[in-house]
C-alpha cells in the first residue's frame, strides 16, 4: 500500500513568506529548514501511523557531528514500533560552545512544535556518547524535555541535577564499554535524588544498542506518561509489555545471566507497581537473590569492579606522569599492561573478560583525550605528541594512524631511525596503502632513501625508487 502524503503549511508569520512542506510518513526527510533567516535545518521522521488530527510524542536526537539523517536511522525502527516522531538537527557540532548548541536546538524545537501536532509534555531527547551527554543537559535548559535516552554516557554534569527539575533518565550501555561503571554509579546518584531512571545493559562495547533497547526506552516513557495521567491508561498495552518483559527475564535466567535478570525484575517492579500487583515480581527477586548462581556472580562482579577502578587510577596517574616527562622508558610497562589485559580477555572469568575489553577502550580514549589537550595550545608540544602516538601503537596496534603520524613527525626532524622502525612496524600490521604512504607529509627526503624503499619492497613489492645503485 502506498504511503499517504501529509501536507503541512508553515505560517506566514513564522517564515515571513507562505511556504508549503510535503512530508512523507515512514521515511526520514532530511534538510528541513528551521526558518528563512538562518541557514539551519534538521531531519525528521514520522511513523507510518502518524495522524495529523492527533498529538504525538517526540524524541529529539543529538549527534555531535550534525548527522541528522544518519542518527535518526538508528532510532527509526523503535520509533515506528512505539509510534514516536523523531527529529535531529544537522547543525549541532562539538566544535562550537554548549550555549550555541542549545540555541540551535531551541530553534529546531520551536519549528517542530509549530509545524507538527506534538505533545509538548511528552518531549524527550536521545543520543550516543557525546550526543548523549548533550541530550542529558537539555532538560536543565529546556523545561519541556521530560526524559532522556542516553546511550553509552552518564549524565554530562551531575552538579546541575536538581530535585526541583526532575526528568526521566534511561541509560543503555554495553558491558564492554568503559563507561559501564560510570553509568552504574550515575544510577546511584539519580536514585538518591529520586529521579525516575533505568539502566539497560547489552553484550558488547561502545556502540549504538540494538533497536529493541531503544524501543524498550520509548515503551517505558509511554508507561510513565500513563502512570502520571498524561496519557490515558491502555490496559492492553500494559498487559502486553508486562508479558514481554517477563519473557525477557526468563530468557536471561535461561542463559545464566542472573545479575541482569535481577536488574530487570527490579526495574519491572518500579515500572508496573502502579498498574498491577507486583508481589510476584518481588518474590521472584527474593528467590533469585538466594540462588548460588546469583551470589557467585555478584561476588565475582564486585571483585572485578574493585580491581578495575584501581587499574584505571594507575593508568590515569602514569599516563599523566609519562607525558610530562616524555618517559619513553615506560613504554615497556605499558606493553606489559596490554599483555595483561589480553590475558583477562582470554581467561575463563566472564567479568574479567569484560573488564579487559573495557580497560583497553578506556586507555585508548585516555590517550585520545591527552592528544587533544597537547594539540590545543598554539605552540604544540611535539615531543609529548610523539610519545602519545608511540604509546597508541602499543594500546591499539592495528590502528594505522599513530604509525603514520610518528613517521611524519620523525621525518620532519630528520630522525630517520625512528621513522624506519615505525614504518616497518606499520607494514607488519598488513598496511598496503602505498599512495597514502608516499604522500605522507614531511617525508619527501625520507621516501627517497634506500632504507625506506628497501623496507617497502620487502613488504609490498612496490618500491617507487631504486633500493640500491646499478
Amino acid at each position: 500500500m502506498k504511503k499517504k502524503l501529509l501536507l503541512l503549511f508553515l505560517s506566514v508569520a513564522f517564515y515571513g513568506t507562505a511556504q508549503q512542506l510535503t512530508l512523507k510518513k515512514g521515511i526520514i526527510i532530511d534538510a528541513i529548514p528551521v526558518n528563512d533567516t538562518i541557514p539551519e535545518n534538521f531531519a525528521l521522521y514520522l511513523p507510518t501511523s502518524f495522524d495529523p488530527s492527533k498529538k504525538w510524542p517526540i524524541v529529539f536526537v543529538f549527534d555531535m557531528k550534525g548527522r541528522g539523517k544518519q542518527v535518526l536511522s538508528m532510532l527509526r525502527q523503535a520509533a515506528e514500533e512505539q509510534e514516536y516522531v523523531l527529529a535531529a538537527s544537522n547543525n549541532i557540532n562539538d566544535s562550537i560552545t554548549l550555549s550555541k548548541n542549545i540555541l540551535i536546538s531551541s530553534r529546531m524545537f520551536s519549528t517542530v512544535y509549530s509545524i507538527l501536532p506534538i505533545k509538548k509534555n511528552r518531549s524527550y531527547t536521545a543520543g550516543f556518547s557525546g550526543g548523549a551527554r548533550l541530550a542529558s543537559l537539555m532538560p536543565t535548559f529546556v523545561k519541556k524535555i521530560k526524559g532522556v535516552i542516553s546511550c553509552g554516557s552518564a549524565v554530562a554534569n551531575e552538579a546541575v541535577l536538581s530535585s526541583k527539575n526532575k526528568f526521566h533518565f534511561i541509560g543503555i550501555v554495553g558491558n564492554e564499554d568503559y563507561n559501564f561503571l560510570s553509568m552504574k554509579n550515575n544510577q546511584k546518584v539519580l536514585d538518591k535524588l529520586k529521579f525516575p531512571n533505568q539502566l539497560f545493559v547489552f553484550d558488547g562495547g561502545k556502540k549504538w544498542p540494538e533497536s529493541s533497547y531503544l524501543a524498550k526506552a520509548m515503551e517505558i516513557f509511554t508507561l510513565s506518561a500513563m502512570n502520571s495521567g498524561i496519557e490515558p491508561r491502555n490496559d492492553a498495552f500494559i498487559s502486553n509489555t508486562y508479558k514481554t518483559n517477563l519473557g525477557e527475564v526468563s530468557a536471561l535466567l535461561t542463559s545464566g545471566k542472573a545479575l541482569r535478570a535481577d536488574k530487570r525484575l527490579t526495574e519491572m517492579t518500579g515500572i508496573y507497581r502502579n498498574f498491577k500487583n507486583v508481589d510476584s515480581l518481588k518474590e521472584s527477586t527474593k528467590t533469585l537473590r538466594k540462588t548460588k548462581l546469583f551470589r557467585s556472580n555478584k561476588r565475582s562482579q564486585n571483585a572485578t569492579f574493585f580491581k578495575e577502578n584501581l587499574i584505571k587510577d594507575d593508568y590515569s596517574y602514569y599516563l599523566e606522569e609519562d607525558v610530562l616527562s616524555y618517559n619513553y622508558n615506560n613504554l615497556g610497562w605499558w606493553k606489559y599492561q596490554m599483555e595483561e589485559l589480553d590475558k583477562y580477555e582470554k581467561g575463563s572469568n566472564l567479568y574479567e573478560k569484560q573488564m579487559g575489553r573495557r580497560l583497553k577502550s578506556f586507555v585508548n580514549d585516555l590517550i585520545a583525550d591527552n592528544i587533544d589537550i597537547v594539540k590545543a595550545p598554539s605552540a604544540v608540544d611535539e615531543e609529548a605528541l610523539l610519545f602519545l602516538w608511540m604509546l597508541n601503537t602499543i594500546t591499539d596496534a592495528k590502528n594505522k594512524s599513530p604509525y603514520l603520524k610518528i613517521i611524519s613527525l620523525s621525518s620532519k626532524v630528520e630522525d630517520y631511525g625512528t621513522a624506519l622502525f615505525y614504518l616497518e612496524e606499520l607494514l607488519k600490521t598488513g598496511y598496503t596503502n602505498t599512495d597514502e604512504l608516499y604522500a605522507l607529509e614531511n617525508t619527501a627526503l625520507f621516501r627517497i632513501t634506500p632504507e625506506f624503499n628497501e623496507i617497502v619492497a620487502k613488504y609490498l613489492k612496490d618500491a617507487r625508487y631504486e633500493t640500491k645503485d646499478e
